[in-house]
This record gives structure tokens, C-alpha cells and sequence, in this order.
């Protein structure tokens, strides 16, 4: 299977990077996986509700770019569904029994999403009510596909 991450802005801190390499080699013997990221569209100080949209738009496009042709698309936002660790391994697992051999999981910047890139969405995914960095949402994100990977496997991860 080959899992695409596309997701706006560059990660900074060490310690995500670190814990996201980490989880990519930890994925390598079940998938193939691939970060791409896009530059972060320049919102001003005070922006209004045009200004808002025209970035969100801007960056929607860019980001909608980098999907691979034909790939199943989750877009992770506050407006999705939430699943269990266990339903997404089930999602994945039905993805690939449904001949899917391409998955995408899109994260937008730090003002959100455009109604372009949602309405673009085979499913909306929501990790949680609460509030995430965009950046700690890419950690938090490789980890679940490899838990659900081990789940599907029957593999011991999930206590």
C-alpha cells in the first residue's frame, strides 16, 4: 500500500521530526509512506473574511496538487468524523480489500482548510475536539497508521 501525507507548512522542532522518523521506519515493512509538504500561504496581521478565504483557497489548491492521482482522501479536520485507533485500522484495512493500493491523509495550515479541499475529501477524519498544532498533528497522524497497521496484523501494540 502506499500512504501519502500532503500537509502544509515545514516542520521546526526536533522533537517531531525525530518522532516522526521514527514511526516512518517503524512503517516500512507495511507501507510505503510519503510526506509532502507545501509552503504555508502568508495571511496578514488583521485579515478579513476576503482575505481569509483568498489564502485558504491559495493554499487548498497547492495542497490539492500534490495528491496522487486516484488516491483515497482523508482530510483531517476539526468538522470530521472521529474513529478509534481500531475503526481506522478497520477503514484502512476495507480500503485495501476494496482494491485501494493508494491512501491520502491531507493536513492544512494553521488557519484551516478551504471548502475546496473538503468538499475534494472521500472522508473528513477529526482526531479530536480539542485543538492541535498542525505540525503535532503529523506525529500524532504516522503513529495511528502504524498502530493500525499492527492491529490489522493482530500484532501486540494496542494494550
Amino acid at each position: 500500500m502506499k500512504i501519502t501525507i500532503v500537509a502544509a507548512g515545514k516542520l521546526k522542532e526536533k522533537y517531531l521530526t525525530q518522532g516522526i522518523a521514527e514511526f516512518m521506519k517503524r512503517l516500512t515493512p507495511f507501507a510505503r509512506v510519503e510526506i509532502r509538504e507545501i509552503n504555508e500561504e502568508h495571511m496578514p496581521d488583521e485579515p478579513s473574511d476576503a482575505d481569509r478565504e483568498r489564502v485558504l483557497t491559495k493554499e487548498g489548491e497547492r495542497l490539492l496538487k500534490q495528491v496522487p492521482e486516484g488516491s483515497y482522501l482523508f482530510v483531517l479536520d476539526v468538522y470530521g468524523k472521529q474513529k478509534s485507533s481500531e475503526e481506522l485500522a478497520e477503514r484502512i484495512n476495507e480500503l485495501g480489500l476494496q482494491g485501494k493500493s493508494s491512501i491520502t491523509f491531507l493536513i492544512g495550515g494553521a488557519f484551516g482548510l478551504s471548502k475546496e479541499v473538503r468538499a475534494a475529501a472521500d472522508e473528513l477524519l477529526s482526531f479530536s475536539r480539542m485543538t492541535f498544532t498542525h505540525q503535532m498533528v503529523r506525529l500524532l497522524l504516522v503513529e495511528q497508521i502504524y498502530r493500525a497497521f499492527k492491529i490489522n496484523r493482530g500484532e501486540k501494540y494496542h494494550w
